[in-house]
């Protein structure tokens, strides 16, 4: 006889069953070959069970090994969300189970979860595809999985791999049966990839997480199908559209086809994106026409508590396509930024024109004077006593300002034609621009008056600053301030001298 090693010390918490076709409903009849598994050469028996955590030498005697057949089950359980929840379990058939010549009938993982906590399972890379009449499962193995706790259960389905879903949510138990249907299935078992974990507590009794492979139409139907919905139980679909691409949502027919006894049933459709309107049917209502969605959206179903035993059943496809580009908003778009070009170089040659024509300042000066605001001292980078600002380059009528240079004591007046330059004291200041209004009623005193308050203009006028009679060139560190107050406008002396006379 030939002896097989089962190694389950790494194992925990997993029972494997090898028993005969058939059991535990059918009993072979006494006529039929007698087939025993042994754990040694003197425990021999039709069914044998190994336990997780041991080492196991077995044997066959039987002529006909294929009419034998393994049953598995393995429970994983979490009682403190902070322990388990990062942490992800492989479901996998190990391959202590796989290398022996016997074929396996079915593998049960019993997943148990307290309140308040629920349980995901993923397909991260072969997806899952839910086996309905028009999209049947031709794998060589599919997962039975239910929901639920014994007072209520809910069979959410036959799925296999190689569909759309990467992700199912779920309250309660979970209970999830593997079934083999042929012998490929030791070759389609190094590739099983289903996986789950324990995750914080979910509104809805089911959620699914849908990618659909663009190039195919997907059918999804409501669990506990063809039974329907048990009552008060609400289901969700989370549809991921790709961005390049828009989705097309139907039902397969145009009513839910139930009355209801107490509550409501809903169907409600929502794009997950700003501003979505959300679309929202009852049960004495037409289901929604088929639309695209052009972003991931949400399809929600719920149950109410039926008048009779018909219960609610549901299903609906998506297709995908390519998105269209329309050519009317590429030329809306196209002309819309003409206009705004068109609008910015008519107010950049409005601007160059209005500038162009301003009329150039009054006056003589020297290109290299600052001209900031009068009274914003801190923004001059020399003062007063350093730059020429104070000089002109140029008087051509010193015949007619000539009189301002007479001396109070009536000394002798200097020749005319010739530029006397100011030997004063100068401050640190700017020149003071004149008053913005001239008083021709009221003639100037002997006093020097206070001029009105200085206003921000756009340009610098130049005035003259001469002595007044009485004053000395040596007045001390006064005449900074005296030199502001007696720098009257050139415009302003000739105008007032005039009404003296």
């Amino acid at each position: 006889d030939v002896t097989h090693l089962v190694d389950l010390s790494k194992e925990w918490n997993m029972t494997v069953t090898i028993h005969f076709e058939g059991w535990p409903r059918h009993v072979p009849l006494m006529s039929e070959p007698i087939c025993l598994i042994c754990k040694d050469p003197r425990t021999c028996d039709r069914v044998l069970t190994l336990v997780s955590g041991t080492v196991y030498k077995i044997s066959f005697l039987c002529k006909d090994l294929s009419r034998l057949r393994i049953t598995a089950e393995k429970g994983i359980s979490c009682v403190d969300l902070r322990w388990c929840q990062r942490k992800i379990y492989s479901l996998s058939v190990p391959k202590a189970i796989t290398q022996l010549p016997i074929r396996l009938h079915k593998f049960i993982w019993k997943l148990l979860a307290p309140d308040l906590i629920n349980i995901e399972i993923t397909s991260p890379s072969l997806k899952l595809q839910q086996h309905v009449p028009e999209q049947r499962c031709n794998t060589s193995y599919s997962y039975s999985i239910a929901s639920g706790t014994p007072e209520t259960e809910l069979n959410v389905g036959v799925f296999c791999p190689g569909g759309s879903i990467e992700k199912i949510q779920m309250r309660n138990n979970i209970t999830i049966s593997l079934k083999t249907f042929s012998k490929g299935f030791l070759n389609e078992s190094n590739h099983q990839d289903l996986k789950m974990s324990f995750v914080p507590h979910i509104k809805d009794e089911c959620t699914f997480t849908v990618s659909p492979d663009p190039k195919a139409k997907v059918y999804l139907q409501t669990p506990n199908w063809p039974y329907g919905l048990p009552p008060y139980v609400s289901i969700s679909w989370y549809i991921l559209v790709p961005s390049k691409q828009v989705a097309r949502l139907g039902f397969s027919k145009d009513r839910m086809g139930i009355a209801c006894e107490t509550g409501r049933a809903y169907v409600n459709i929502k794009e997950e994106t700003l501003g979505a309107e959300e679309t929202v049917c009852r049960e004495d209502e037409f289901l929604p026409e088929p639309r695209n969605m052009y972003h991931n959206f949400w399809v929600n179903v719920s149950n109410c508590k039926p008048v009779d035993k018909t219960q609610l059943t549901l299903q609906f496809w998506v297709t995908f396509a390519d998105k269209q580009i329309d050519l009317g908003v590429i030329l809306a778009v196209v002309a819309g930024a003409g206009v705004l070009t068109a609008i910015g170089l008519t107010v950049c040659c409005v601007k160059k024109k209005k500038k162009k024509n301003q009329n150039p300042m009054v006056g003589v000066y020297n290109p290299n004077v600052n001209t900031q605001v009068p009274g914003k001292q801190g923004l001059f980078t020399k003062g007063r006593k350093n730059n020429e600002s104070h000089v002109y380059a140029v008087i051509d009528d010193a015949m007619v300002y000539g009189h301002l240079l007479k001396e109070s004591n009536g000394s002798v007046a200097p020749e005319v034609d010739v530029y006397q330059p100011f030997d004063g004291p100068i401050g640190s200041l700017p020149p003071s621009p004149p008053p913005l209004y001239f008083r021709k009623d009221v003639k100037r005193s002997s006093n020097a008056e206070e001029p009105p308050p200085l206003m921000d203009t756009d340009h610098d006028t130049y005035t003259f600053a001469h002595q007044k009679s009485g004053q000395s060139e040596d007045s001390g560190d006064t005449n900074e301030k005296n030199n502001r107050d007696m720098s009257v406008s050139l415009l302003e002396n000739k105008e007032q001298d005039g009404l003296v006379e």
